[in-house]
């Protein structure tokens, strides 16, 4: 069992933010309602909780059949006063100069709030959706290309040109100008080709939740990218999971099962599963990472359990974290002191989700970086609430099963 002693990991992050990705309407993957449509009274509520509860950022996630998430981002700029947009873009279907006037003028509104996540795209299918039949290596190339450009539109004095292997312009700018300084550009995934652009260039490099010896094995190539591409500054860590909190581990571990039996009939419905992720192995490496950690174990580490993502096919991030909420805490603060300095949390009861970490996880959390900045040392959480290192949480876990 590891120790929770007083020492502070010499890999541990100094602070540790939150997101939380917006749900437009009340569809869960324990209760789909079809529609793709804006209930704007559940999406102001959804906003303000996150902003009352605490969280630093919102992810505005984009699909072909999905609300556009620059205009969604904006609402939630003029909706809040102190959350972050995280706008995901998709670099096939908006060029770079637009992008970087689109992103710019979100952040003038937002008074320097805006962040942009890349998305290269991980399936050939959804890209073809909407006309882009690049190869997925090639897919990591422009976005590369697209970073320089965001930048330099955003930075450069005088007009210029540019001629690359994706895009081509002239004369364009002076482009107009985020708040007052660049806007954070965060890229994700696990191929070899993620890893090249995201360690060279990316402000933030996002993970899906992984077993935390496997994922301090990522951040340090990538970071070991960022150091041979020559920057002083290294990406931030950015970690997804989709905790499950209850009174206690024991009642945690109920509503686990109970969750997990109700998303893995949702995804069985072929038609479902089709219209949102398709069926098959997945394309993306995080995805085929996330199963094979399925299939070699059902729990890891204080309080990381895969069986959602073999029940979804890890469609999207999937992983979750189960326990109460010191124990779901005490789980976060492992990866915080892996690296990990943002942390996205979403659950299943999405708002009712939200409020709760909001109530519950995000104070304890706050408390321990707040105790460790004041001392340079850990507080009791992590060795208070041992989770599956205990005795006992191994059989919650595992009580009822065949």
């Amino acid at each position: 069992m590891p120790t929770f002693d007083e020492t502070l990991p010499a890999t541990a992050a100094p602070e540790v933010e939150f997101i939380s990705l917006s749900h437009l309407n009340p569809s869960t993957e324990l209760n789909p309602v079809p529609s793709r449509g804006v209930d704007l009274p559940y999406f102001r509520r959804y906003v303000q909780a996150l902003e009352d509860g605490g969280y630093d950022y919102t992810l505005l996630p984009y699909g072909a059949s999905s609300a556009d998430s620059f205009v969604v981002a904006s609402a939630v700029g003029q909706l809040t006063e102190r959350l972050k947009p995280i706008v995901a873009l998709r670099p096939n279907t908006t060029f770079p100069t637009v992008g970087a006037q689109k992103l710019a003028t979100l952040d003038q509104l937002t008074e320097g709030r805006a962040v942009v996540h890349l998305i290269s795209g991980g399936s050939d299918a959804e890209q073809a959706r909407q006309g882009d039949y690049l190869p997925k290596e090639k897919r990591y190339a422009r976005t590369s290309e697209y970073v320089d450009v965001l930048r330099r539109s955003w930075t450069e004095p005088e007009p210029f040109s540019h001629e690359g292997e994706f895009y081509r312009f002239d004369d364009f700018g002076p482009g107009f100008a985020p708040y007052a300084a660049p806007i954070p550009i965060s890229i994700g995934g696990q191929s070899d080709e993620a890893f090249a652009v995201g360690g060279a260039k990316a402000d933030i490099f996002s993970f899906w939740g992984e077993p935390l010896d496997d994922l301090r094995s990522e951040i340090e190539r990538v970071h070991a990218i960022a150091r041979a591409a020559g920057r002083e500054t290294l990406p931030r860590i950015w970690v997804t999971f989709r905790p499950i909190i209850a009174r206690t581990d024991e009642l945690a571990w109920e509503k686990a099962r109970d969750y997990v039996a109700k998303v893995a009939a949702v995804y069985e419905q072929l038609a479902f599963r089709a219209q949102r992720f398709g069926a098959g192995t997945p394309q993306n490496v995080g995805s085929q990472r996330a199963i094979a950690f399925a299939e070699k174990a059902d729990l890891y580490d204080r309080a990381l359990w895969t069986r959602t993502a073999a029940v979804t096919n890890a469609a999207g991030a999937s992983t979750a974290l189960v326990g109460s909420p010191e124990t779901v805490a005490a789980a976060i603060l492992d990866y915080v002191d892996r690296g990990a300095s943002l942390v996205s949390i979403r659950g299943y009861d999405t708002l009712a989700d939200a409020v709760d970490y909001g109530k519950y996880v995000l104070p304890l959390v706050r408390e321990e970086i707040a105790h460790r900045r004041a001392t340079g040392t850990r507080g009791g959480l992590q060795a208070a609430h041992l989770g599956n290192y205990g005795p006992d949480y191994a059989r919650y876990a595992t009580a009822g099963a065949a």
